[in-house]
């Protein structure tokens, strides 16, 4: 019996160890008899063998085998999406549930190095701003990541908000500041518009599918004049792991797979707060390499800090041989010896990010134009600050007088 699969654009078809990868033009079909490819209507073809042993069983027969014929048609353009339909990158579901998984580990404490020294750096970033905020969120708390390093002197109360009841239970926090504690998606923000005056974020937003509707839904519980502060994964982060697996994968499988989470770019980041109403902004990166001693220790740490996968199209089988080829080149590729022992490192890069809302005693750029010193005159800046406030050239030195 022909098999009839749908294509749409560009898509591939794994039959055993054959990949066919087609271009649609028209409503068409294309027979394939042994390796011959018959086009038939416009619909162009290119084929593609895999080297993984196992798929070579189902490979297609030669001339001296029984013919088989597989029929290919296109259905799908009598599907039509809804209009209104919103595109979900990740599976809120499966997050929570690898959260929950990992607080309730007995060593959960062991793998919570990375996301506290970035909670104490944002919480430093805190300490920058001289002004002492009545009403604080810390959105996807963890542990307490940062929480634990906010003083009274900064904040009088804090909503500590996460989606796992379990991280949130082993939340710490100082004791000389007001505390409660919330189950909170950070998709849908339940506070009310103009209600906080501080948002902190470390390590969470970068799993919302809106990441422009979150930083609209914080702006609005923001009052005037209040602060977002946020800390993201970057696009650069495990970028040794991801290009290992997708190698391991070609030459394995003769395709890649999505194993590691698409990031936001730093690029992206000024545009989207721009877009929610934010101003003043301030945006940088920094990089934390972290040394493993080979990429299963690495993946070990990533599931226990509860950052697993969680696209929606993820693989969720990975064979054993290409999990160890991936192994194998992540450490001829990155590996090396460090104090006598061989390891592999890990790029984990991290986007800080801080936005205010618009208030009226903010400062305001000047009109383009009114400037009154040239670029060209930095070298004698001393001098045309002189010149502007009308202050004479050079000052009588009064040490020269005394003598």
């Amino acid at each position: 019996m022909p098999c009839l699969i749908s294509l749409v654009g560009y898509r591939k078809l794994c039959s055993g160890n054959v990949f066919i990868v087609g271009k649609l033009f028209r409503q068409r079909h294309i027979v394939c008899e042994d390796q011959q490819l018959r086009l038939c209507y416009g619909l162009n073809f290119s084929l593609s063998y895999s080297k993984c042993s196992k798929a070579n069983k189902n490979r297609l027969p030669l001339n001296d085998s029984p013919k088989r014929s597989i029929a290919y048609s296109n259905t799908a353009s009598q599907i039509k999406p809804p209009q209104n339909a919103s595109v979900n990158i990740f599976d809120r579901q499966a997050k929570t549930l690898q959260r929950e998984r990992a607080a309730r580990a007995s060593d959960v404490h062991l793998y919570d190095y990375l996301k506290e020294e970035v909670g104490y750096r944002l919480a430093d970033r805190v300490f920058d701003i001289k002004r002492k905020f009545r009403v604080a969120v810390n959105l996807g708390c963890g542990r307490g990541y940062v929480s634990k390093h906010i003083v009274p002197e900064s904040v009088e109360e804090l909503i500590m908000c996460d989606l796992s009841p379990t991280w949130l239970e082993q939340a710490q926090c100082s004791r000389e500041i007001g505390v409660q504690k919330k189950v909170v998606d950070e998709e849908n923000l339940p506070f009310r518009p103009e209600s906080l005056e501080l948002v902190i974020s470390s390590l969470s937003l970068h799993w919302v599918n809106d990441l422009p509707g979150a930083f609209a839904q914080i702006w609005r519980s923001l009052k005037s004049d209040g602060v977002f502060m946020a800390a993201v994964f970057g696009g650069d982060t495990l970028f040794e792991l991801r290009s290992s697996l997708q190698l391991a994968e070609l030459e394995r499988c003769g395709g890649i797979a999505p194993h590691i989470s698409p990031f936001t770019e730093i690029r992206d980041i000024g545009s989207l707060l721009t877009r929610a109403g934010f101003t003043m902004l301030t945006v940088d990166t920094d990089e934390i390499v972290v040394n493993y001693p080979s990429m299963f220790e690495l993946m070990w740490d990533v599931k226990g800090m509860g950052e697993s996968n969680a696209a929606r199209n993820r693989n969720l089988h990975l064979g054993r041989d290409t999990v160890f080829a991936a192994a194998a080149i992540y450490d001829h590729l990155y590996g090396g010896e460090k104090e006598g022992r061989r390891g592999v490192p890990a790029t984990f890069q991290i986007i800080y990010m801080l936005g205010w809302k618009p208030d009226a005693s903010q400062p305001k750029p000047l009109s383009r134009g009114s400037g009154e010193v040239s670029l060209k005159d930095l070298y004698r800046l001393d001098e045309v600050l002189r010149e502007t406030k009308k202050m004479p050239m050079d000052s009588p030195d009064t040490s020269d007088e005394n003598k």
